[in-house]
């Protein structure tokens, strides 16, 4: 008993919910069957009036009028499907007509005198010289100085416009004031009239009385009238005030009745299957305490012993902590060494950069003196400009130097790529000088923003260039190539005209180098920290050799764009 009334309340339950989808569902197929017949009403309705204005239309009263306004219409008629079309006087006297006979009580119509009044009207009846046909008519006005002077009749037929929708959509039809259905999908219920809010009466005058269940808040019929139309559905109805009918459709809840039932199976059968189970669990609950001591004692053990390991455990855990951190320190002292191993090699360089500005200095400075002796003071201030210029040069030579050299600890942020590579550029001029290589950039002329360490870049930059220019010191072509791709991904590249990489999988690998055995220029360790430079703030870095020749390196890094990278932006 429990476990029927609980069958019972989640059947109920389940057809409530499953009636809201379907009853949705059918309200949008009644919506889209009014839109299409109230849409396709309209047409006529706007031909009529656009026909009312045609100066054709004008002047039917003689004879060769009546022939005019008569061939424009039929040209009409043909492009829309207008069943029949006519001009009437003001008083509905016949003036010209195209396609069938339009019946005299027609013409004296409440709808076409409120076109005669100057205003539209439309109406419904039947046409037809041979077979009937359900037609629905417009009249339009025709005004000539500010008087009605003609009126234009339009009929078009119900039954072409059925001929699209019919029999694709659930059980839809729309009635008359009168309640009387003219326009159905469903051809046995034409002309049906519903009389009262339970029966239908036939055309033959037979009787159909429907059953009606309020469930919640759907309106549930259950009839008999045709083989095409569900038993049992959920009666929906729509006003079209546009066209003055009324929409209903019928749609059937076999799909709520299944799915509610199916829910009910389910749950008995959920319900069944647990009563069983708690039946065997009250049979087995004495042999499970009994084991329940057993697997106790183990657990105290087991717990024992996992507490043991807990501590062993966190011992190894604070080893690999104070190893991580010592190699850590580790690699940045290797880092900082690099950078001041590249200082050395630079150094010789930018001590002939300092030289030659110190001996212009002096020379220039001598040389306004003089000019100040000589009573020439525009010629001093010149020199004098020349030596402050010579100066600033110096400075950021010195300024460039200082950076390079100290220990960056600040975390990753907003830089300049195009404001770090002419650091590097600077950096290694007498190396580039030195070595006869020609320096080829292709970079922009503004800021390229990313996200990643100054100093850091920098360094990364140098080792490029300064490995570049090792490379190419047996070359007879020594060309650098540096190129800032500002597209969809953010890269630096470096391509050189050396003899390329012999081991392109072990580039970044500690202590590999191309260089001789013994050679004082490095131990290999410039590239292994740059790979581990540029990953620090999330970038990535890759050699291989160039088509033409020569190795080229990709320095990719991550975009920053209005305060956020372009990875964050992403997940954002």
């Amino acid at each position: 008993m429990v476990v029927m009334a609980i069958v019972g309340s989640v059947w109920a339950n389940g057809y409530k919910q499953a009636l809201d989808p379907v009853a949705a569902r059918g309200r949008s197929d009644l919506l889209l069957a009014a839109d299409r017949l109230v849409i396709q009403l309209q047409r006529y309705r706007e031909f009529a009036v656009l026909m009312a204005d045609h100066p054709d239309m004008y002047g039917a009263g003689t004879e060769e009028g009546r022939a005019r306004a008569e061939e424009v219409l039929l040209r009409a008629s043909d492009k829309t499907g207008t069943l029949a079309a006519a001009l009437l006087a003001p008083d509905g006297t016949l003036l010209a007509s195209i396609g069938e006979a339009i019946p005299p009580n027609v013409l004296t119509s409440a709808f076409v005198k409120r076109a005669a009044n100057g205003a539209l009207g439309s109406g419904r009846g039947v046409l037809g010289d041979r077979v009937a046909k359900r037609v629905f008519y417009f009249a339009a006005p025709q005004f000539g100085d500010a008087n009605v002077v003609g009126i234009i009749l339009v009929a078009v037929s119900l039954d072409t416009l059925e001929q699209d929708w019919r029999g694709n959509l659930p059980s839809v039809f729309f009635t008359d004031e009168d309640g009387r259905i003219i326009a159905t999908n469903r051809s046995e219920l034409l002309f049906w009239r519903k009389d009262g809010a339970r029966q239908m009466v036939s055309p033959n005058g037979r009787t159909y009385e429907a059953i009606t269940v309020q469930f919640g808040s759907h309106t549930i019929w259950q009839q008999d009238w045709s083989p095409y139309v569900p038993e049992t559905a959920v009666y929906i109805t729509e006003a079209l005030p546009v066209v003055g009918l009324t929409g209903a459709a019928l749609i059937d809840v076999s799909p709520a009745r299944r799915i509610a039932s199916l829910q009910a199976a389910f749950v008995g059968a959920v319900s069944l299957f647990f009563g069983a189970l708690l039946f065997l669990a009250l049979e087995r609950r004495r042999a499970l305490a009994e084991a329940n001591l057993v697997l106790e004692d183990r657990v105290s053990k087991r717990t024992e012993a996992l507490l043991q390991l807990n501590k062993e455990l966190r011992r190894e855990v604070t080893e690999r902590q104070e190893a991580e951190a010592a190699l850590k320190k580790a690699q940045d002292e290797l880092v900082q060494a690099g950078k001041l191993s590249a200082l050395g090699k630079m150094s010789a360089g930018i001590s002939h950069e300092l030289n030659q500005p110190l001996m212009a200095i002096r020379s220039f400075a001598e040389n306004g003196s003089a000019f100040l002796d000589r009573d020439k003071p525009e010629r001093a201030a010149e020199n004098l400009s020349r030596i402050s210029d010579l100066a600033r040069r110096m400075g950021r030579i010195i300024q460039n130097l200082r950076a390079f050299s100290r220990q960056e600890s600040i975390p990753s942020g907003k830089i300049d790529v195009v404001g770090v590579l002419q650091t590097a550029f600077e950096l290694t001029e007498a190396r580039l000088h030195a070595a006869d290589v020609e320096l080829i950039c292709d970079i922009p002329k503004g800021p390229v923003w990313a996200r990643a360490g100054e100093v850091r870049l920098a360094q990364v930059f140098v080792n490029l260039i300064t490995n570049a220019a090792d490379a190419m010191v047996d070359s007879p072509e020594r060309k650098l190539y540096v190129a800032v791709d500002d597209g969809p991904e953010l890269s630096v590249s470096v391509r050189d005209t050396g003899p390329g990489i012999e081991e392109p999988e072990r580039l970044f690998d500690p202590f590999y180098t191309t260089k001789k055995v013994g050679s004082a220029e490095g131990m290999g360790l410039g590239l292994s920290i740059s790979y581990g430079l540029v990953q620090s703030f999330g970038g990535t870095i890759r050699g291989a050799n160039a088509e033409g020749g020569g190795a080229v390196f990709t320095v990719v890094l991550e975009r920053w764009v209005d305060g956020i990278t372009t990875e964050e932006g992403q997940a954002a």
